[in-house]
């Protein structure tokens, strides 16, 4: 009895850390989301679907260059320099950044400038859109700035100021570039407003970043005072940790990029256009993935902590727990967009991208999936099966490349959607399956069944009231509020909050945000 007692002391204490800090995460994530559609939104309304793919295009295949830029030498620094602060090796680190950025200079101008002059046959061979090369161009020009930025703000996490960096991230740069994309698009720069705005940003991000950098990360611009042959093994161990990263770089781009990409270049001329209906689906579906980021944010190091302790019992209830309060946020989220993905789109983009309407309902259905079952990839990396986890990213770029190559010149973006749907349920119910064979975890709690079948009445309801009534912004929000309210009734008289999810709201509702803001500081202390 004792010990059970200390088991659910164990789990309360840790259950609150993680709804604790993902309140705190959440504020700086709203922001970042808000400014981020606000961009997109501004684009896409003002300059139409075209641009907007060719916005979203030219920043995809940017991503994959700076891939190739970085060398994952980002990645690198970022455990070195942690490692080597840990060690008390100053000079180490000071030479690991030095040659980080010598190297990013170089071969980000080389990168750059292959993205420069290459950039005309790739718009007009690959996606027959001479429009294209501007943006590809001015991108180009742009990456070493960008790849330079982003190793200086991964500087700011390596010394663990990740207030500071989270404000530079989520804060700072979106607001910068939402602000430049106004004062340049109302002084008449129209397309080039899109590429200075958020090119430009980065300047911003860096100046900040080197005035952070200089104040708490002072030492690291000294010169090291090393041997060669110490040199040289940093140099090597560097590069060995960093080149795969660069490969899992460019793998994600695969799985990410690829649908746009495929779209582009496989639906004739207007394969740009349909790029901007589709991404205006994209970043709406992406909402589902807020809740695993809240959560599994702090969960990851926690239950790492407990593996090392071998206590299972607390690790397989946490996965359990956080599981379902991932299932149980997001469920609503996602028929909230299967009942009114013209309402949304329109709402948020404009009537033009209505026909993206069956792509939001695909991605948002695959996107639910996903984000329930991420917690088994994080049981994973708990468990050290890193190789598991590059094989099933490896696995499901290469199924959803194929897929998409199979239905986009079919069914259109459409198919892209139905593409990524499915390798997103495929990749979930692997890692659900290796996650049960290395650590016997399954993150799914029974209540999470009654979860379910209470929402679908609600759903019912809601659907057959929609046929009813006149489709207008009123009625849709009326109709949403409803099923969000019968949800939520429901949930609560059917005894679907188990003690720990009671435990948590008593928590949250007896603490003010600066209480909370405090404790969370000091236990990280």
């Amino acid at each position: 009895m004792q010990k059970e007692k200390t088991e659910q002391k164990k789990l309360n204490n840790s259950l609150r850390i993680v709804a604790k800090s993902s309140f705190i995460v959440l504020i700086g994530l709203i922001f970042s989301k808000i400014m981020t559609y606000v961009y997109r939104i501004i684009i896409a309304r003002e300059l139409g679907p075209e641009v907007y793919g060719l916005f979203s295009l030219a920043l995809m295949i940017s991503t994959l260059f700076i891939a190739l830029a970085s060398l994952g030498l980002p990645e690198g620094l970022l455990r070195y320099i942690s490692f080597y602060r840990g060690e008390k090796e100053k000079g180490k680190s000071q030479y690991i950044f030095r040659f980080s950025l010598f190297i990013s200079i170089i071969t980000s101008i080389i990168i750059g400038l292959v993205l420069f002059l290459f950039a005309e046959p790739v718009s007009t061979n690959i996606f027959n859109n001479s429009n294209l090369t501007i943006f590809l161009k001015w991108f180009g020009i742009f990456i070493p700035l960008v790849t330079i930025t982003n190793l200086f703000s991964l500087l700011t996490r390596a010394y663990e100021e990740i207030g500071w960096n989270s404000f530079i991230i989520n804060i700072f740069q979106p607001f910068i570039k939402v602000t430049l994309l106004g004062i340049l698009f109302f002084s008449g720069f129209k397309s080039m407003s899109i590429i200075l705005s958020y090119n430009l940003s980065f300047i911003g991000v860096l100046i900040l970043s080197l005035i952070v950098c200089s104040y708490k990360t002072a030492d690291i611009f000294k010169i090291p005072n090393l041997d060669k042959k110490t040199k040289s093994k940093i140099t090597k161990d560097l590069l060995a940790y960093s080149w795969p990263m660069m490969f899992l770089g460019m793998i994600m781009f695969i799985f990410y990029g690829i649908d746009s990409f495929i779209i582009g270049a496989f639906t004739g001329s207007e394969g740009v256009y349909n790029v901007g209906i589709y991404n205006s689906a994209v970043p709406i579906a992406s909402l589902i993935g807020i809740a695993p980021i809240l959560f599994i944010q702090l969960f990851f190091p926690l239950i790492t902590k407990e593996f090392a302790k071998k206590d299972t019992k607390l690790i397989k209830d946490l996965s359990k727990q956080i599981g379902k309060w991932i299932f149980i946020l997001n469920l609503p989220l996602t028929l909230l967009m299967i009942l009114f993905p013209e309402f949304l789109i329109n709402l948020l983009f404009g009537p033009e991208y209505i026909p993206a309407k069956f792509a939001l309902i695909y991605l948002a259905i695959g996107m639910f999936f996903f984000s329930v079952f991420n917690v088994s990839e994080k049981l994973l990396s708990m468990a050290g099966k890193s190789k598991a986890v590059l094989f099933n990213l490896i696995l499901a770029a290469i199924i959803n490349l194929i897929l998409n190559l199979i239905l986009v010149p079919a069914y259109g973006i459409n198919g892209a959607a139905f593409a990524t749907m499915a390798t997103y349920i495929f990749w979930s119910i692997i890692s659900v399956l290796q996650a049960k064979y290395y650590v016997s975890i399954i993150p799914v709690r029974r209540k999470m069944l009654t979860i379910l079948l209470i929402s679908i009445p609600s759903f019912l309801l809601v659907y057959y009231v929609k046929q009813l009534v006149q489709p207008s912004l009123i009625n849709t929000a009326l109709q949403g509020i409803l099923f969000l309210l019968l949800y939520s009734f429901l949930i609560l008289i059917t005894g679907a909050l188990d003690r720990n999810d009671i435990m948590i709201l008593h928590s949250l509702k007896n603490k003010n945000l600066k209480s909370i803001l405090k404790k969370t500081h000091k236990q990280k202390k």
